[in-house]
């Protein structure tokens, strides 16, 4: 293949590729903030102008033909260095801030511009002649006022190199790669085609590298697009579709005969029809999935301040725990003393009145513990001593604790053991202590007298586990309740009715209990904090349990018909 082959080949590239990435980058935002892609496109068609006068200008058959080529050609070189000093300039986003600086460069485009013109009239201001050139049969010689173009080349390049190397310095992220990417399609556009201009001031090397000035745009429309989180392989798409849809338009012009013509054109139409909405739903699809990109990420971050958020509860919870345990267990302190005698006698009501004051204060110190033991759970801070321990001995030692609680709620409170087998597990005393404590306390709580909580320890041989059965007569739990009683701070819907018996008298309508008397002043207060406690217990209950690899399962028939909870323990070897 004769090398003006390949000049031929690379002058058609630079005519196509670089107008078809600019409309394509012009389509993509036509309203783009920056005008990052309107001077693109402009800047593309001033490259496409230079190659295909180039192109016309070496295959043109008589001087007056290449005469009006070279024209051609000479307007997109003098309008490129503009459109060029624009495109950076909106890329930076400097296009309003440095408005003198681009009106300038217009100006001296269109000085020159009209030199072009007037070369027309008078020839050999601009060029001299055309003549052939090494393997040229036309190509132009420059007169002097082609040196005004070299100037303008000269004080562009350096200029706008020097404004897109700072920015790369100063940027970050995809904006770095972005102006990377640009500045290397600079250079070597500007070598491409610069050679091109050293056989016009007789200069007689080869201009090879303009294969160069066809691939630039190509390379600048890949780094606004692919940094737009637009698929390159998209674009390379549409750069088919439209050469497709090209060819099949020109190819009607060709057509010899009339089914030829008609042929082409119902062709050329459907393809056009067709690769339209083709392109078109690729597009929607696009922004369906940056649609959801963008709500993901926004998830995300709603989801990172949750998690902060969560973080900073946890964290209050903990501090003001702490904060309150010591003042609390001093209240309780010096209450037991009181009603110990340690300082003197007290009336029957004052002891009334302290007794109130202690269990109050003894029921509050054991919230805060409850607070305390999530807020530890939730940070990973929970340490668990294990010790081997007769399960039995373990369960009727919580049980006497509770004893009197039971006795004054009128509840007949039993054991039973199914197996004489002495009941191993291994456990952490003081926390599983609080575990079986929720379990009967709650079952107590919410079973009316007079009423019975059963508790039995049963032995799973086959499973090799231990079960602590605990059942009352209480109210029971829909399958709701059930499903929301593990969770942190699920409010207590049903509380104790006795409690209501013995005092608290809601009236509708107001805002405050009213109609309690002095004496029943200290059961009303603990009768709405329970209604008002969080139910945290049986959530620190299932939190524990799973720590020491058992599980907590609940059953009740519904509501008035009793419930059952259900632990279960591996057997200690």
């Amino acid at each position: 293949m004769s090398l003006i082959y390949f000049f031929k080949i690379s002058f058609f590239l630079g005519a196509i590729l670089p107008f078809l990435v600019g409309l394509v980058v012009l389509l993509k935002n036509k309203n783009n903030e920056k005008n990052v892609n309107l001077s693109f496109f402009l800047l593309s068609v001033a490259s496409s102008t230079w190659s295909l006068g180039f192109l016309f200008l070496i295959n043109s058959a008589s001087y007056n033909t290449a005469y009006i080529w070279r024209v051609i050609m000479d307007f997109g070189t003098i309008l490129l260095p503009a459109f060029w000093m624009h495109f950076v300039l909106a890329i930076l986003g400097e296009d309003k801030t440095r408005s003198r600086v681009l009106f300038s460069f217009y100006s001296v485009a269109i000085i020159i511009v009209a030199l072009n013109i007037l070369e027309i009239f008078y020839p050999g201001i601009f060029i001299t002649k055309l003549e052939p050139k090494l393997i040229f049969n036309y190509y132009p010689t420059a007169g002097f006022g082609y040196f005004a173009l070299i100037l303008f080349y000269i004080a562009t390049i350096p200029y706008s190199l020097l404004l897109l190397f700072k920015k790369i310095k100063k940027s970050q992220g995809f904006e770095t790669q972005q102006l990377k990417f640009i500045f290397i399609a600079a250079i070597m556009g500007f070598v491409g085609g610069g050679v091109a201009f050293l056989p016009t001031f007789d200069v007689l090397i080869l201009p090879i590298t303009v294969i160069f000035f066809s691939i630039y745009p190509v390379i600048i429309a890949y780094a606004i697009l692919k940094y737009h989180l637009f698929s390159i392989k998209l674009v390379l798409v549409e750069l088919a579709v439209l050469l497709l849809n090209l060819f099949l338009f020109l190819n009607i012009f060709t057509s010899q005969a009339e089914t030829d013509l008609m042929l082409n054109i119902t062709v050329s139409l459907f393809v056009f029809l067709f690769s339209s909405i083709l392109i078109r739903n690729i597009y929607k699809d696009i922004r369906d999935r940056e649609r959801i990109e963008s709500l993901v990420k926004e998830m995300e971050v709603a989801n990172e301040r949750l998690r902060l958020m969560e973080g900073q509860k946890t964290e209050f919870v903990s501090i003001a725990s702490h904060q309150l345990r010591t003042p609390l267990t001093v209240i309780k302190g010096y209450a037991s003393m009181i009603l110990e005698g340690t300082f003197g006698s007290l009336t029957s009501e004052a002891k009334d009145a302290m007794e109130k004051l202690y269990k109050s204060s003894d029921r509050i110190v054991a919230l805060v513990e409850d607070l305390l033991t999530v807020s530890r759970i939730e940070q990973g801070r929970m340490i668990l001593n294990f010790e081997t321990v007769n399960f039995k001995d373990f369960v009727q030692g919580v049980l006497e604790e509770v004893k009197i609680e039971a006795q004054e709620a009128q509840i007949d409170l039993s054991f039973l053991e199914e197996d004489t087998v002495e009941p191993l597990v291994s456990i952490d005393e003081k926390k599983f202590k609080q575990v079986v404590r929720h379990i009967v306390e709650n079952a107590i709580k919410y079973t009316p007298a007079p009423g019975s909580v059963r508790v039995a320890i049963a032995h799973d041989n086959i499973a090799n586990k231990i079960r602590l059965i605990v059942s009352d007569t209480g109210v029971g739990m829909t399958p709701e309740q059930i499903i929301a009683i593990f969770e942190r701070f699920s409010l207590k819907e049903n509380f104790d009715e006795k409690q209501e018996e013995q005092g608290l008298k809601e009236h509708e309508g107001q805002d405050a209990y009213l109609a309690i008397t002095k004496e029943e002043e200290g059961v009303a207060e603990s009768a709405m904090m329970e209604k008002r406690t969080p139910g945290i217990g049986l959530y620190i209950a299932q939190e524990i349990i799973e720590a020491h690899h058992g599980a907590i399962h609940i059953k009740s028939a519904g509501q008035g018909r009793g419930t059952t909870v259900v632990m279960e323990l591996p057997r200690a070897e």
